[in-house]
């Protein structure tokens, strides 16, 4: 007789499996500090500039701020350039970006302290901090 398995030890071994598909963000609650997300970075046009954000606030260039589709307006985030290593803290203030593939679109002075503008584009990882 051959042992049979469980169907909860199924259930469980799907549910593994198809988290391993659903995303690059990790699973952690995106209003607290630990929630880990990698993908594409930008920066805002320099015509956004003096515009209003989401949140109200007026855009400036010069500061360290960044949109995210979903993360609360005032959160912290740590982005860091995979390729290069270094890191900037920006505060969400605004809703993007709005291009796909992207995971968030940096101020002109926040995205310089990671990579060169002339890039446009880079590979990054962010993660939520006090």
């Amino acid at each position: 007789m051959k042992p049979s398995i469980s169907n909860s030890v199924i259930l469980v071994y799907i549910t593994l499996l198809l988290s391993g598909c659903s995303g690059i963000a990790t699973r952690i609650d995106p209003n607290g500090t630990g929630y880990k997300e990698a993908g594409k970075a930008s920066f805002y046009a320099i015509k956004f500039q003096s515009g209003k954000t989401s949140s109200g606030e007026i855009f400036d260039q010069s500061a360290y701020t960044a949109a995210h589709k979903k993360l609360p307006f005032g959160t912290k985030v740590k982005v860091t350039n995979v390729r290069n290593g270094k890191s900037v803290i920006v505060r969400i203030n605004d809703r993007g970006p709005f291009v796909r593939g992207r995971i968030i679109d940096l101020s002109r002075s926040a995205f310089s302290k990671i990579g060169n503008t002339s890039a446009g584009v880079l590979d990054v990882k962010l993660e939520v901090v006090d």
